[in-house]
Protein backbone atom coordinates (compact mmCIF):
# COMPACT_ATOMS: atom_id res chain seq x y z
CA UNK A 1 0.00 0.00 0.00
CA UNK A 2 1.40 3.80 -0.58
CA UNK A 3 2.22 6.12 1.92
CA UNK A 4 0.26 9.28 2.37
CA UNK A 5 2.49 11.98 2.61
CA UNK A 6 1.23 15.57 3.27
CA UNK A 7 4.21 18.23 2.24
CA UNK A 8 3.91 22.23 4.10
CA UNK A 9 5.96 24.12 2.12
CA UNK A 10 6.11 22.22 -0.96
CA UNK A 11 6.43 24.77 -3.19
CA UNK A 12 9.62 25.94 -1.87
CA UNK A 13 13.39 25.28 -2.73
CA UNK A 14 13.71 21.94 -0.48
CA UNK A 15 10.00 21.15 -0.19
CA UNK A 16 9.78 20.88 -4.19
CA UNK A 17 12.64 18.67 -4.27
CA UNK A 18 11.43 16.18 -1.45
CA UNK A 19 8.10 16.41 -2.91
CA UNK A 20 10.01 15.07 -6.17
CA UNK A 21 12.13 12.40 -4.38
CA UNK A 22 8.74 11.02 -2.94
CA UNK A 23 6.88 10.85 -6.00
CA UNK A 24 9.96 8.89 -7.92
CA UNK A 25 9.59 6.25 -4.79
CA UNK A 26 6.02 6.09 -5.03
CA UNK A 27 4.67 7.53 -2.78
CA UNK A 28 1.25 10.13 -2.52
CA UNK A 29 1.62 13.22 -2.58
CA UNK A 30 -0.49 16.02 -1.14
CA UNK A 31 1.31 19.23 -1.76
CA UNK A 32 -0.05 22.18 0.95
CA UNK A 33 0.76 25.39 -0.81
CA UNK A 34 0.44 28.58 0.01
CA UNK A 35 -2.24 30.19 -1.44
CA UNK A 36 -2.05 33.21 -4.06
CA UNK A 37 -4.20 35.19 -6.09
CA UNK A 38 -2.05 34.30 -8.99
CA UNK A 39 -2.50 30.27 -8.63
CA UNK A 40 1.05 30.01 -8.62
CA UNK A 41 2.37 26.55 -7.36
CA UNK A 42 6.06 28.08 -7.36
CA UNK A 43 8.71 25.81 -7.72
CA UNK A 44 5.71 22.63 -8.19
CA UNK A 45 5.77 23.76 -11.79
CA UNK A 46 9.32 22.88 -12.99
CA UNK A 47 8.88 19.35 -12.06
CA UNK A 48 8.26 16.39 -14.54
CA UNK A 49 4.79 16.80 -15.92
CA UNK A 50 4.57 13.36 -15.39
CA UNK A 51 4.99 13.54 -11.34
CA UNK A 52 3.05 17.13 -11.29
CA UNK A 53 -0.01 14.98 -12.50
CA UNK A 54 0.28 12.76 -9.19
CA UNK A 55 0.33 15.92 -6.91
CA UNK A 56 -3.08 16.09 -4.56
CA UNK A 57 -2.30 20.25 -4.02
CA UNK A 58 -4.06 21.84 -1.39
CA UNK A 59 -4.20 25.41 -1.46
CA UNK A 60 -4.26 26.93 2.25
CA UNK A 61 -2.18 29.46 4.52
CA UNK A 62 -0.50 27.63 7.60
CA UNK A 63 -1.63 29.59 9.88
CA UNK A 64 -5.04 28.90 9.48
CA UNK A 65 -5.89 26.27 11.84
CA UNK A 66 -9.28 24.94 9.64
CA UNK A 67 -7.35 24.87 6.52
CA UNK A 68 -4.47 23.03 8.21
CA UNK A 69 -6.47 20.73 9.44
CA UNK A 70 -8.81 19.68 6.53
CA UNK A 71 -5.54 19.03 4.56
CA UNK A 72 -4.53 16.50 7.54
CA UNK A 73 -7.34 13.85 6.62
CA UNK A 74 -6.74 10.44 5.61
CA UNK A 75 -2.81 11.08 5.26
CA UNK A 76 -0.26 8.71 7.09
CA UNK A 77 3.35 10.99 7.22
CA UNK A 78 3.93 14.75 7.31
CA UNK A 79 6.58 16.72 6.25
CA UNK A 80 6.97 20.01 7.18
CA UNK A 81 8.65 22.84 5.66
CA UNK A 82 6.68 26.02 5.44
CA UNK A 83 7.92 29.08 7.15
CA UNK A 84 9.51 32.36 7.02
CA UNK A 85 13.29 31.89 6.67
CA UNK A 86 14.84 35.07 5.21
CA UNK A 87 16.94 36.21 8.21
CA UNK A 88 17.71 39.84 6.91
CA UNK A 89 13.43 40.62 6.64
CA UNK A 90 13.22 38.89 10.38
CA UNK A 91 14.62 42.08 11.73
CA UNK A 92 11.72 44.07 9.88
CA UNK A 93 9.23 42.28 10.51
CA UNK A 94 9.53 39.99 13.77
CA UNK A 95 5.89 39.36 13.99
CA UNK A 96 4.99 37.67 10.52
CA UNK A 97 7.82 35.33 11.42
CA UNK A 98 6.08 34.53 14.73
CA UNK A 99 2.79 33.91 13.25
CA UNK A 100 3.85 31.55 10.92
CA UNK A 101 6.48 29.51 12.19
CA UNK A 102 5.30 29.33 16.12
CA UNK A 103 1.62 29.76 15.42
CA UNK A 104 2.04 27.61 11.90
CA UNK A 105 3.77 24.73 13.44
CA UNK A 106 1.62 25.02 16.64
CA UNK A 107 -1.57 23.72 13.65
CA UNK A 108 0.67 21.63 12.18
CA UNK A 109 1.03 19.87 15.93
CA UNK A 110 -1.97 19.74 16.49
CA UNK A 111 -3.56 18.57 12.80
CA UNK A 112 -1.23 15.51 13.29
CA UNK A 113 -2.64 14.44 17.01
CA UNK A 114 -5.66 14.52 16.32
CA UNK A 115 -5.36 12.95 12.65
CA UNK A 116 -3.57 10.30 14.16
CA UNK A 117 -0.53 10.70 12.06
CA UNK A 118 1.84 7.96 11.80
CA UNK A 119 5.12 10.46 11.70
CA UNK A 120 5.47 13.88 11.71
CA UNK A 121 9.11 15.76 10.75
CA UNK A 122 9.08 19.30 11.73
CA UNK A 123 11.86 21.59 10.00
CA UNK A 124 14.48 23.31 12.35
CA UNK A 125 17.78 24.77 11.21
CA UNK A 126 21.10 24.82 12.26
CA UNK A 127 20.66 28.62 12.69
CA UNK A 128 19.38 27.40 16.21
CA UNK A 129 22.44 27.30 17.66
CA UNK A 130 23.88 30.59 17.12
CA UNK A 131 27.85 31.30 16.96
CA UNK A 132 29.18 27.65 18.00
CA UNK A 133 30.51 27.37 21.51
CA UNK A 134 32.40 23.82 20.34
CA UNK A 135 33.23 22.29 17.23
CA UNK A 136 31.57 20.17 15.06
CA UNK A 137 27.94 21.48 16.65
CA UNK A 138 25.97 17.88 17.64
CA UNK A 139 22.38 18.01 18.85
CA UNK A 140 22.89 18.87 22.68
CA UNK A 141 24.40 22.28 21.72
CA UNK A 142 23.36 25.36 23.49
CA UNK A 143 20.28 27.19 21.39
CA UNK A 144 21.15 30.65 21.18
CA UNK A 145 18.19 33.41 19.41
CA UNK A 146 20.86 35.86 17.40
CA UNK A 147 17.54 36.86 15.19
CA UNK A 148 14.20 37.01 15.41
CA UNK A 149 14.30 33.88 12.88
CA UNK A 150 15.88 31.55 15.05
CA UNK A 151 14.27 32.70 18.07
CA UNK A 152 10.99 31.25 16.35
CA UNK A 153 12.74 28.28 15.37
CA UNK A 154 13.62 27.44 18.52
CA UNK A 155 10.46 28.41 19.67
CA UNK A 156 8.85 26.34 17.18
CA UNK A 157 11.61 23.30 18.39
CA UNK A 158 10.73 23.39 22.14
CA UNK A 159 6.77 23.41 21.10
CA UNK A 160 7.20 20.14 19.34
CA UNK A 161 9.24 18.95 21.86
CA UNK A 162 6.34 19.47 24.29
CA UNK A 163 3.80 17.61 21.98
CA UNK A 164 6.28 14.66 22.05
CA UNK A 165 6.25 14.48 25.83
CA UNK A 166 3.42 15.77 26.67
CA UNK A 167 0.60 13.43 24.15
CA UNK A 168 3.25 11.23 22.73
CA UNK A 169 3.42 12.74 19.61
CA UNK A 170 5.57 10.81 16.87
CA UNK A 171 7.69 13.48 15.35
CA UNK A 172 11.04 14.43 14.38
CA UNK A 173 12.99 17.87 15.03
CA UNK A 174 14.89 17.84 11.32
CA UNK A 175 17.52 20.35 11.49
CA UNK A 176 19.50 21.03 8.37
CA UNK A 177 22.71 22.75 7.97
CA UNK A 178 22.83 24.76 4.84
CA UNK A 179 21.34 23.43 1.77
CA UNK A 180 22.08 24.35 -1.81
CA UNK A 181 21.78 23.21 -5.07
CA UNK A 182 18.71 23.87 -8.14
CA UNK A 183 15.71 26.38 -7.43
CA UNK A 184 17.01 28.11 -4.09
CA UNK A 185 15.89 31.51 -3.69
CA UNK A 186 18.79 34.81 -3.89
CA UNK A 187 18.34 34.99 -0.25
CA UNK A 188 21.03 32.31 -0.17
CA UNK A 189 24.43 32.82 -0.79
CA UNK A 190 25.42 30.17 -3.37
CA UNK A 191 22.51 31.68 -5.93
CA UNK A 192 23.61 35.01 -5.11
CA UNK A 193 27.60 34.41 -6.19
CA UNK A 194 26.32 31.83 -9.45
CA UNK A 195 23.68 34.78 -10.87
CA UNK A 196 25.81 37.58 -10.34
CA UNK A 197 28.57 35.78 -12.15
CA UNK A 198 26.49 34.36 -14.75
CA UNK A 199 25.39 38.15 -15.46
CA UNK A 200 28.90 39.91 -15.59
CA UNK A 201 28.14 42.15 -12.71
CA UNK A 202 30.27 43.37 -9.65
CA UNK A 203 30.05 40.57 -7.07
CA UNK A 204 27.79 42.48 -4.46
CA UNK A 205 28.73 40.60 -1.14
CA UNK A 206 28.14 40.82 2.49
CA UNK A 207 31.05 39.49 5.21
CA UNK A 208 33.56 37.28 3.35
CA UNK A 209 35.05 35.19 7.29
CA UNK A 210 31.70 33.31 8.31
CA UNK A 211 32.18 29.64 7.26
CA UNK A 212 28.71 27.55 6.70
CA UNK A 213 28.18 23.98 6.67
CA UNK A 214 27.29 23.39 2.56
CA UNK A 215 24.85 20.12 1.39
CA UNK A 216 23.23 19.21 -1.95
CA UNK A 217 19.76 19.30 -1.69
CA UNK A 218 19.23 16.05 -3.17
CA UNK A 219 20.94 14.85 -0.22
CA UNK A 220 18.95 16.45 2.28
CA UNK A 221 15.57 15.42 0.20
CA UNK A 222 17.22 11.83 0.43
CA UNK A 223 17.79 11.84 3.68
CA UNK A 224 14.38 13.30 4.57
CA UNK A 225 12.72 10.36 3.42
CA UNK A 226 15.14 8.17 5.12
CA UNK A 227 14.02 9.51 8.46
CA UNK A 228 10.50 9.59 7.90
CA UNK A 229 10.60 5.64 7.46
CA UNK A 230 12.79 5.24 10.19
CA UNK A 231 11.46 3.79 13.30
CA UNK A 232 14.35 5.77 15.43
CA UNK A 233 14.72 9.15 16.78
CA UNK A 234 11.26 9.70 17.62
CA UNK A 235 10.72 12.78 19.67
CA UNK A 236 14.43 13.93 19.48
CA UNK A 237 16.25 16.24 17.15
CA UNK A 238 18.64 15.44 14.74
CA UNK A 239 21.35 17.69 12.16
CA UNK A 240 21.76 16.90 8.77
CA UNK A 241 25.32 18.13 7.27
CA UNK A 242 28.06 17.71 5.48
CA UNK A 243 30.44 17.15 8.48
CA UNK A 244 32.69 19.91 6.62
CA UNK A 245 32.72 24.17 6.46
CA UNK A 246 33.55 26.58 4.00
CA UNK A 247 34.02 30.49 4.20
CA UNK A 248 32.60 32.31 1.89
CA UNK A 249 35.47 33.69 0.52
CA UNK A 250 36.66 30.39 -0.33
CA UNK A 251 32.89 29.65 -1.25
CA UNK A 252 33.73 32.67 -4.06
CA UNK A 253 37.16 31.46 -5.32
CA UNK A 254 35.87 28.32 -5.68
CA UNK A 255 32.10 28.56 -7.84
CA UNK A 256 34.77 31.16 -9.78
CA UNK A 257 36.59 28.93 -10.78
CA UNK A 258 34.71 26.15 -11.79
CA UNK A 259 32.83 28.77 -14.12
CA UNK A 260 35.81 29.72 -15.58
CA UNK A 261 35.19 33.43 -14.80
CA UNK A 262 37.00 36.55 -12.76
CA UNK A 263 35.11 38.17 -10.09
CA UNK A 264 35.40 41.72 -8.82
CA UNK A 265 34.28 41.20 -5.92
CA UNK A 266 32.33 44.64 -3.51
CA UNK A 267 31.17 44.85 -0.24
CA UNK A 268 27.89 45.42 -0.17
CA UNK A 269 26.84 46.67 3.77
CA UNK A 270 23.26 45.85 3.21
CA UNK A 271 23.97 42.95 2.98
CA UNK A 272 26.01 42.51 6.39
CA UNK A 273 24.54 41.33 9.62
CA UNK A 274 24.11 43.29 13.04
CA UNK A 275 27.53 42.22 14.74
CA UNK A 276 25.58 40.59 17.34
CA UNK A 277 23.51 38.64 15.09
CA UNK A 278 25.98 37.03 12.99
CA UNK A 279 26.96 33.46 12.95
CA UNK A 280 30.64 32.73 12.38
CA UNK A 281 31.03 29.30 11.85
CA UNK A 282 28.33 26.92 11.27
CA UNK A 283 29.79 23.46 11.18
CA UNK A 284 27.49 20.09 12.02
CA UNK A 285 28.17 16.85 13.29
CA UNK A 286 26.34 13.76 11.49
CA UNK A 287 27.31 11.21 14.30
CA UNK A 288 23.64 10.45 15.64
CA UNK A 289 22.16 10.46 12.05
CA UNK A 290 24.76 8.29 10.99
CA UNK A 291 23.65 5.72 13.88
CA UNK A 292 20.36 4.90 12.32
CA UNK A 293 20.30 6.30 8.89
CA UNK A 294 22.68 5.45 5.77
CA UNK A 295 23.35 9.20 4.42
CA UNK A 296 23.94 9.95 0.89
CA UNK A 297 26.83 11.90 0.12
CA UNK A 298 27.24 14.08 -3.40
CA UNK A 299 30.80 16.11 -2.33
CA UNK A 300 30.68 19.91 -2.83
CA UNK A 301 32.51 20.10 -6.04
CA UNK A 302 30.08 17.89 -7.69
CA UNK A 303 26.85 19.53 -6.36
CA UNK A 304 28.40 22.96 -7.45
CA UNK A 305 28.85 21.28 -11.08
CA UNK A 306 25.11 20.90 -10.63
CA UNK A 307 24.37 23.79 -9.90
CA UNK A 308 26.17 26.02 -11.79
CA UNK A 309 24.71 23.81 -14.79
CA UNK A 310 20.94 24.34 -13.99
CA UNK A 311 21.36 28.14 -13.67
CA UNK A 312 23.13 28.32 -16.56
CA UNK A 313 20.44 27.18 -18.56
CA UNK A 314 18.39 30.08 -19.96
CA UNK A 315 15.00 28.51 -19.48
CA UNK A 316 15.71 27.67 -16.02
CA UNK A 317 16.79 31.03 -15.06
CA UNK A 318 13.77 32.60 -16.60
CA UNK A 319 11.99 30.84 -14.19
CA UNK A 320 13.90 31.56 -11.63
CA UNK A 321 13.89 35.48 -12.16
CA UNK A 322 10.05 35.10 -13.00
CA UNK A 323 9.07 32.91 -9.34
CA UNK A 324 8.00 34.73 -6.57
CA UNK A 325 7.79 31.88 -4.12
CA UNK A 326 11.38 30.37 -4.66
CA UNK A 327 11.63 29.79 -0.85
Amino acid sequence: MKKNVLITGSEGFIGSHIVETLLKKDYKVRAFVYYNSFNNIGWLSSLDPKLLKKIDIHLGDIRDEKNVMSAFKNIDYVVHLAALIGIPYSYNSPKSYIETNILGTYNVLESSLKNKIKKTLVTSTSEVYGSAKKIPIDENHILQAQSPYSATKIAADKLTESYCKSFDLNATIVRPFNTYGPRQSNRAIIPTIITQILKNKKLMIGSLSPKRDLNYVENVAETFEKILVSNKLKGEEVNICSGKSISVRELIHLISKLMDKKVNMVIDKSRIRPKNSEVDNLLGSYKKLNKHIKIKKIPIIEGLKKTIEWFNKEENLKKYDANKYNI
